[in-house]
């Protein structure tokens, strides 16, 4: 794998990167998966996806690295858009700090690139996360949820047992609008 050129995969959660992650592979790039996720609530949660991450990576026989969890500077960082909707600038803030942290472990490590798994799923804008990427020097855009990467992340997740979330990851996004408690009744 010398030969391959190196990226940096910022991982929300298993089930997310197992397409990207063969995606990246069939592109003949050496894949490292990065676990950075101080958004997720509570903490048991991010434990469970971090145990899944590090399962795909052994199947998948790639490397994984763990960001520092910290949920407090998250907390302070979207400070203010508590309230924000669902792909509002809440989210947008959230991505921004996973790509930035990514983007500075990338250098850190001399990984010329990075890009994120956030783009296969169907509830979040890849150009939302294209704009606010392209600000981070080896930001790359890849939208895994092109050629069924959604569909296929869904199979692969069954296949491997992999644990799949109901919720993005914060306490925020576990809310529930109005509009969808009057139709689960």
């Amino acid at each position: 794998m010398a030969n391959l050129l190196k990226i940096l995969l910022h991982t929300c959660c298993a089930p997310c990167a197992t397409a990207s992650t063969l995606r990246l592979l069939k592109d003949e790039f050496d894949v490292v998966l990065f676990f950075s996720n101080s958004n997720i609530h509570p903490e048991e949660e991010y434990q469970k996806r971090l145990v899944n991450a590090h399962k795909l990576a052994d199947i998948l026989q790639v490397p994984i690295l763990e960001d520092e969890y910290d949920h407090d500077a998250w907390l302070n960082w979207i400070s203010g858009l508590e309230s924000e909707p669902e792909r509002g600038r809440r989210c947008e803030l959230c991505f921004h700090y996973s790509l930035k942290r990514t983007g500075e472990k990338a250098r850190e490590l001399s990984i010329p690139h990075f890009t994120t798994t956030l783009t296969i799923s169907p509830y979040k804008l890849a150009p939302v996360i294209f704009r606010i990427g392209s600000q981070f020097p080896g930001f790359l855009n890849y939208d895994f949820k092109k050629k069924d990467g959604y569909k296929e992340s869904i199979q692969l997740s069954r296949e491997w047992d992999l644990y799949r979330q109901n919720y993005c990851g914060c306490e925020f996004s576990k809310r529930v609008p109005a509009a969808d408690k009057v139709n689960q009744i």
